[in-house]
């Protein structure tokens, strides 16, 4: 007589209908991507629901449409997306709680902040705009009158702008090519989740008022820019560096208008004329061809030396 007799649980029989319901929720890696991304957007959107709702009936704020442009300040830039970043880490962190992945996973490792990949990423992004506006200069579209700020004020100014497009790229780079990248990717690819994301933030830009079509595309080309250093550094920092160095070029040590948003608190006293095609126009030099030109010579001169793919799934 075999002591050592094995009991088996009856197998449940599931329909072909359960089974459907259940593939469309599930798949081979658990929870589908896309369930997992309506998950993330909800959390997002009802803590800014909430935030909204806190500061309209307790503290009287109002939404108010511009009705001419708009002069951007470290405080209005810095503060409203400090707020929205806290939100965003609160909604990540919970869902890598439950997905019982680390937050560093989703290519933000805090070990590595303000190191060497932000560093560079800031010192391609100055170069950048400052290329993109050198080709603009030699065609007399862009012109310098003098010095704005001088003493003190020159450096409160160069300060405040730093934290602020600091906390700008954080936010931006982390909403856009972390949790939704790294999602995404997991369900259709790294590049087609990168293409889908970049031309989701193109066709953005696309509806804010005075934008261009060369301001939209070069809005998505910043996007697939950005996937390609997160592909080849396996993390967002030289993202936020050449965001937050882009930014500051243009807002602060130029003094040109960053999508459509006027400068203040700047360095140089400037003026951009000539075609919008070539200058930007009112939205600024995001708008012109040479920023697009500057981006494709940067993603050329990047892939050359970095070569191997180091973001994981």
């Amino acid at each position: 007589m075999n002591l050592h007799t094995t009991y088996f649980a009856p197998a449940v029989s599931q329909s072909p209908v359960g089974r459907r319901w259940k593939a469309l929720f599930i798949g081979p890696k658990g929870l589908r991507a896309g369930w997992r991304l309506l998950i993330f957007l909800a959390l997002c959107g009802v803590q800014l629901g909430a935030v909204i709702f806190v500061r309209v009936h307790f503290f009287g704020a109002h939404v108010l449409e511009p009705s001419g442009p708009i002069t951007a300040t470290p405080t209005m830039l810095g503060g409203s997306e400090a707020i929205e970043l806290l939100l965003l880490v609160i909604a990540t962190l919970i869902m890598g709680k439950i997905e019982g992945r680390r937050f560093k996973a989703y290519g933000l490792p805090l070990r590595q902040i303000l190191g060497k990949d932000f560093w560079s990423g800031c010192l391609w992004g100055f170069l950048a705009i400052s290329g993109a506006l050198l080709a603009m200069f030699m065609l007399g579209d862009y012109r310098i009158t003098g010095l704005a700020l001088h003493g003190s004020a020159l450096f409160s100014g160069l300060a405040a702008w730093s934290i602020a497009f600091l906390v700008v790229g954080i936010f931006e780079e982390f909403f856009s090519r972390g949790y939704l990248q790294y999602t995404l990717a997991s369900g259709i690819g790294f590049w087609p989740a990168a293409f889908a994301m970049s031309g989701f933030f193109g066709l953005g830009h696309a509806f804010r008022p005075g934008e261009t079509v060369i301001g939209a595309i070069s809005a998505g080309s910043f996007g697939l820019l950005f996937c390609l250093f997160l592909r080849r550094t396996g993390n967002i920092w030289p993202a936020i560096g050449f965001h937050a160095g882009f930014d500051w070029g243009q807002t602060f040590f130029y003094g040109v208008p960053n999508s459509a948003l006027l400068p203040s608190r700047n360095l140089l006293h400037s003026t951009l004329s000539g075609p919008n095609w070539l200058s930007g126009g009112s939205v600024g030099p995001e708008a012109s061809i040479f920023c697009p030109i500057a981006l494709l010579i940067v993603g050329i001169i990047f892939s050359r030396y970095y070569r191997e793919n180091r973001y994981a799934l």
